[in-house]
């Protein structure tokens, strides 16, 4: 989908936002399952240093991967001289972000508590 930029609505920086920020979701979502389920993947458990090792490298690609996913796209505007767009673009991913991570912590408590 290219949007051009210099036409940049309420709603495609809306959608841009939360397609960003579903994606930094769903990737948090991916690293959390692996790391909750490595006992079974990953058997039998490498050397010592490997583990540490291979957590720093998931690190720096998480936040460089999370990092161009959130700021990315403001960036590139800010650059491009729109900086209320970029402003508005930033706030919108986080508000995205905080409204699914809201709801991931709702998720459990709904269905809990109804006994499902």
């Amino acid at each position: 989908m290219v949007i051009n930029i210099k036409y940049m609505k309420t709603k495609d920086l809306l959608l841009r936002a939360f397609l960003n920020a579903l994606g930094v979701f769903a990737y948090v979502l991916l690293v959390a399952w692996v790391m909750f389920n490595s006992q079974f993947l990953f058997t039998p458990p490498s050397p010592m240093f490997l583990g540490p090792a291979a957590f720093l490298t998931l690190f720096i690609i998480s936040a460089t991967l999370t990092a161009w996913l959130v700021m990315g796209k403001p960036i590139h505007l800010y650059m491009d001289g729109h900086k209320k767009e970029a402003t508005k673009m930033l706030l919108y991913t986080l508000s995205w972000l905080a409204v699914m991570f809201i709801s991931l912590l709702a998720f459990p408590v709904m269905f809990l508590s109804s006994g499902i």
